[in-house]
């Protein structure tokens, strides 16, 4: 079976001669650091050899619970934020039918998302939503104490219960978190609720391949199995004994920093020419803003919908400041054949197109585009996907993964931490008085005050 590919060369045009080859050195050392746990940020390595020592038992028990869920709700809310959810949601919109949630999916509930937003027309709009649905909740956080999640909790465990009873509720709420501590460990094991663990090794951001991912991408109808599969295949692909030159996640690092390092690009933009592919983009807008932007550094990630962006951002990408570059995922073929029909009057002037592929359509506008990028200065990495599945979804996710950790090391940042997340915490819960932050709380109001 192939692996997706990386193609570097509209990027490496841009950089000194030798550059990626005079990576190589940076390269290594920072995947030894990774293999050997002399990182910084060591404790959270779980995820590095995790695709390849789940195990089956463990696929069919998260598999089994799924299928509990599946069997008594037409609809299921995701709770969670950042990595709690992204990860998951990419997968299902991946690789879902566009418009199952207008034209009703009778062989799968409906998942939704929450607890990542503090919108009260959001909550009271979903809330009203589901108020006929036999709903059920996978609530995830290590904390149990996440404001966004542990509101939206405890209004949908309410709502739950309220609706199915108690009883009930138990068996359609399912709590994925900590082994041992926190607030929805102890809501969990008081009120009776299958549980799954979140490792205390694997952060947020790179959790899709643990429960936080597998069991709503599970809920949805998704084999988990082959998505693993795709990521252990990958984990070998990227392994420490691969050859620098074709290990695509060491080449991706390499050239990304080259690129920061040498040419001046500080923002990466993720491009995709397939709308599945959105919230690919978003997840992994948080695994490189999060890794790496600290110490005031760090490539800035955005993203693109193209040829959707192409009609608002183009303008800008094609002549705006040279300080960006593109990494591009192109789907080699889709699921599904659409031909262009014939027009007799043709006043769109479109039958140049008749009998050809929409896809074959959106090839051009993608080659098109990537070349008068280029020649508009700004580098072009692309990566290929052979086909949208679980299998080279997983195989997607652990390159990303891989290159992260060997890029933040090369960046010289810890990858696994994100202390600058904290702040807004602290004084949105000064602002609100939680108790514990009355320092805080003075503090801040007497800075609004002089603000004023």
């Amino acid at each position: 079976m192939k692996n997706i590919t990386l193609d570097v060369s509209k990027a490496v045009q841009f950089l000194k001669e030798g550059t990626v080859k005079n990576y190589e050195a940076k390269v290594k050392e920072a995947q030894e650091a990774l293999e050997n746990g002399t990182c910084p940020g060591n404790d959270f390595l779980g995820w590095l050899h995790l695709p390849s020592s789940i195990t089956p038992e463990f696929l069919k028990e998260i598999q089994d619970c799924a299928n509990t869920l599946r069997e008594n709700c037409e609809a299921i809310v995701v709770a969670g934020i950042g990595g709690s959810y992204l990860g998951a949601r990419a997968v299902i919109e991946a690789l879902s039918n566009s418009f199952s949630w207008l034209i009703g999916d009778k062989s799968n509930p409906t998942i939704l998302f929450a607890g990542n937003n503090i919108g009260e027309d959001y909550l009271y709009e979903l809330t009203e939503y589901l108020k006929d649905k036999k709903f059920g909740v996978i609530n995830i956080s290590k904390s149990g104490t996440t404001t966004e999640t542990a509101l939206t909790f405890r209004l949908l465990k309410k709502q739950c219960e309220e609706q199915r009873g108690k009883e009930e509720a138990k068996k359609v709420i399912v709590a994925v978190t900590d082994a041992t501590k926190g607030a929805a460990r102890a809501a969990a094991d008081k009120e009776g609720y299958k549980t799954f663990v979140i490792p205390d090794n694997v952060g947020g951001r790179f959790s899709v391949l643990t429960p936080v991912g597998l069991l709503p991408i599970a809920c949805a109808g998704f084999d988990i199995t082959k998505l693993v599969e795709g990521a252990a295949d990958m984990e070998k692909a990227c392994g420490k004994d691969v050859a620098y030159e074709e290990n695509p996640a060491a080449v991706y690092a390499a050239v990304r920093n080259g690129l920061y390092d040498q040419a001046g690009k500080k923002i990466e933009i993720m491009v995709n020419y397939q709308p599945k592919l959105h919230f690919i983009s978003e997840w992994w807008k948080q695994l490189f803003g999060e890794s790496e932007g600290k110490d005031n550094k760090g490539i800035f990630p955005a993203s693109c919908d193209f040829t959707t962006d192409l009609h608002s951002m183009g303008q800008w990408i094609q002549q705006g400041e040279r300080s960006i570059y593109e990494t591009v995922i192109s789907v080699e073929e889709p699921a599904k054949k659409l031909l262009f029909p014939n027009d007799e009057e043709n006043l769109d002037g479109l039958n140049f197109l008749a009998g050809k592929r929409v896809d074959e359509v959106n090839k051009m506008a993608e080659l098109g585009t990537r070349l008068a990028h280029v020649d508009g200065g700004v580098p072009n990495i692309r990566i290929s996907v052979p086909v949208l599945n679980e299998y080279y979804i997983g195989q997607l996710i652990y390159f990303f993964e891989k290159a992260c950790g060997i890029s933040g090391n090369i960046l010289g940042v810890n990858p696994f931490n994100q202390p600058g997340v904290e702040a807004y915490k602290k004084n949105m819960f000064a602002l609100l008085n939680k108790p514990g932050y009355e320092e805080d709380s003075k503090a801040i109001k007497e800075r609004l005050a002089k603000e004023k």
